[in-house]
């Protein structure tokens, strides 16, 4: 049995729809299903000049070409480059649709493209991320990971400003973070005894708490005290030479303390095909590791290596999911 994914755009106005759009011409392993506007996708084919053919979800399609889609319509047709708040609403309700989809089981995993968080908010919601969006209606902790075919990142602090970072490295904080990301790599990835490499929160580690006291007194107390859960730590180690290749082939994830002491790294080492993973959630849900990209919409010239990579992720997943 091939996985089922809910694919959803986001931004209207943005990339997603004509990623969408290549994307449905290529063959995977699983059975894709959009959540999201019929014509926008039809417009974003239109713009690609490319055949698009979408039936009903759940009707028989007309041809084996067809795809099939849940379609929640936007109130405004948004211009290319020019994203409408008006759309806020039904760009969340897709986000939405697709996350009960999965917990009733109807699809095995979410795969999205770029939302536009200003758009979203200048159209009355509060919303900072589609990640936190997904953790509230799944009532889950979740722990952000961004992953390519050289490194995988997992995330202690996301969008943080840096001077409260340091406030945020708390034993709990750490613990929780380390067992998802544990699990998420044993049932997820399926690998058997995954190692994962914690970095430290200040320069060299804190060199014996010379540079702060965060390692001593806060990451190292708790990775001892997680080794004898059984997990398989290391460190917490100086970001400066974590990621030297040698090292890294020792490790199945790297956890960094704060949002740009991980992902530069990853992002110069293959941006292209690095995939955003909401971790901890009942469900496998994969991302593109890029924005909406406003200026490159209806184009033709947006990069749709990210939602592949994503997709592919997304149904080995899910497939590990129902082989458990």
């Amino acid at each position: 049995m091939r996985p089922r994914l809910a694919l959803v755009p986001g931004e209207p106005a943005g990339i997603g729809p004509e990623l969408v759009v290549r994307a449905l011409r290529q063959e995977f392993d699983a059975e894709l299903v959009v959540f999201g506007d019929a014509a926008a996708l039809q417009r974003a084919a239109r713009a690609l000049s490319l055949p698009l053919e979408l039936h009903r979800a759940g009707e028989a399609p007309a041809s084996p070409r067809s795809t099939g889609i849940v379609d929640i319509p936007h109130p405004m047709a948004a211009a290319f480059g020019t994203p409408e708040p008006a759309n806020a609403a039904s760009v969340v309700q897709a986000l939405l649709a697709a996350a009960q989809a999965c917990v009733e089981g109807t699809c095995h995993g979410i795969v999205t493209g770029p939302v536009h968080k200003a758009a979203i908010n200048d159209g009355g919601i509060a919303f900072t991320g589609t990640t936190g969006l997904l953790a509230a209606h799944a009532g889950r902790e979740v722990v952000m990971m961004l992953a390519n075919d050289i490194v995988r990142v997992a995330l202690l602090t996301v969008h943080l400003p840096l001077r409260a970072v340091a406030d945020a490295v708390t034993p709990a904080a750490l613990a929780t973070t380390l067992r998802i990301v544990d699990a998420a790599l044993r049932g997820d990835f399926g690998i058997a005894e995954p190692t994962i490499a914690v970095l430290g929160l200040n320069p060299h580690a804190g060199e014996a708490g010379h540079l702060g006291r965060e390692e001593l007194d806060i990451i190292e107390p708790t990775l001892q005290r997680l080794r004898g859960e059984g997990l398989r730590l290391a460190g917490p180690l100086p970001a400066d030479t974590a990621f030297l290749p040698g090292k890294l082939r020792g490790f199945d994830a790297v956890l960094a303390m704060y949002h740009d002491q991980g992902l530069p790294v990853l992002k110069y080492s293959d941006f292209a095909h690095a995939v955003n993973i909401s971790l901890g959630l009942p469900y496998p849900r994969v991302a593109v590791d890029h924005g909406t990209a406003l200026e490159l919409a209806g184009t033709g010239m947006a990069d749709p290596s990210s939602l592949l990579a994503a997709i592919n992720a997304c149904a080995r997943f899910a497939r590990n999911r129902m082989h458990a």
